[in-house]
């Protein structure tokens, strides 16, 4: 797939979270088949710039290409500044962060907020635009800011007069949190006057969905966030699926096992050892939700104060696991929810 001047392996994206998407766990989804993995939001207060997350934020260091920073801010030149800094430092693709529902961002007419005030978003993506001249420069939205407000089509033709490269979109209003079902429908509609590519979010945690929404949205790409919070591998599954239509096997114990424990030394190193082991911990939980018997081991897991112990509950957990299954045995798969008012995927199939 060529995206942006990259020629991409496949249609699968790494969403930014706050909190997840550093740069260990990007590098992990790429090497598990995502094709563009989009850094944590970093702030565009320069008062920031000094600490030493936001130096962490912008450390980019054997990152594979393409290298995608998103920004987040309500003042048109602090997030030029933040996207000329980034550049500075490695980015080649800058985000512009108008989709993250949180309070603390919203409180400060950031994120989804801004979608309220379209003159606004205007002035921001111009101003981001023209400061990175050779950067191609992308924006993520939600479909508006509540049932009685959805702009996202206002918001696609400001872009494309700003000069935005390509628009992700998450399928739910700012009001809807992560609540309900994604409005695939807003997001088609949104690609069918489009210019640029979009790329569609929300709700996708298997093969099948991914296919799904490619098929009904006709997206250029899907991006994925929580169903990849310790499962890494959704990636290279559905890549596989998309191929040829068949599924792969659950993994191995002993591949996850491996997986887990490359992930949290690359936290340690990254982090260093105290901040390493408390980030490890939501992880470690992340990659064991749902396996058979798990849940003691998470609540035991959540008080271990060391490296060498978290270390050392890994490999009883996975060592333990590997003796009763080759690969992993899941207890259910999680269910999709389907929200009344908007319609389902096989509505908009028919």
């Amino acid at each position: 797939m060529e995206f942006l001047g990259f020629s991409l392996r496949n249609q699968l994206f790494v969403a930014p979270m706050a909190g997840v998407t550093d740069r260990p766990f990007r590098q992990l989804c790429k090497k598990m088949g995502a094709a563009l993995a989009v850094s944590e939001m970093v702030t565009s207060n320069s008062l920031l710039y000094g600490s030493a997350k936001t130096r962490r934020r912008a450390n980019h260091e054997g990152e594979v290409a393409p290298i995608a920073v998103q920004i987040a801010g309500a003042n048109p030149s602090m997030m030029a500044d933040a996207a000329r800094y980034n550049v500075d430092r490695g980015a080649q693709i800058i985000d512009i962060n108008m989709g993250c529902p949180a309070r603390k961002i919203c409180n400060v007419m950031a994120g989804s907020a801004l979608l309220r005030d379209e003159s606004l978003v205007r002035q921001i993506l111009d101003a981001v635009v023209h400061a990175v001249p050779n950067t191609p420069v992308t924006l993520k939205i939600r479909t508006g800011w509540d049932k009685d407000h959805r702009n996202a089509l206002s918001i696609l033709k400001i872009a494309e007069q700003s000069g935005i490269r390509a628009l992700a979109m998450h399928g739910r209003t700012r009001a809807c949190g992560y609540s309900g079902q994604a409005e695939y429908d807003t997001i088609r509609s949104v690609k069918a006057q489009a210019g640029i590519p979009v790329i569609a979010n929300g709700d996708i945690g298997s093969p099948e969905k991914a296919k799904q929404v490619l098929d009904i949205t006709h997206a250029d790409a899907v991006m994925i966030g929580r169903a990849a919070q310790g499962r890494p591998w959704l990636f290279r599954e559905i890549e596989h699926f998309l191929k040829t239509g068949t599924y792969l096997p659950p993994p191995r114990v002993s591949e996850i096992h491996q997986v887990l424990l490359d992930h949290l030394e690359d936290l340690y190193l990254f982090y260093g050892f105290e901040t390493g082991v408390g980030i490890g911990r939501k992880h470690i939980s992340w990659y064991t939700r749902g396996l058979v018997g798990s849940a003691a081991f998470r609540g035991q897991v959540n008080h271990l104060p060391t490296v060498d112990r978290q270390r050392q509950a890994v490999n009883d957990f996975f060592s333990a696991l590997g003796e009763r299954h080759e690969r992993l045995p899941y207890l259910a798969p999680d269910p999709d929810t389907t929200t009344p008012g908007h319609a389902s995927l096989e509505d908009l199939a028919a």
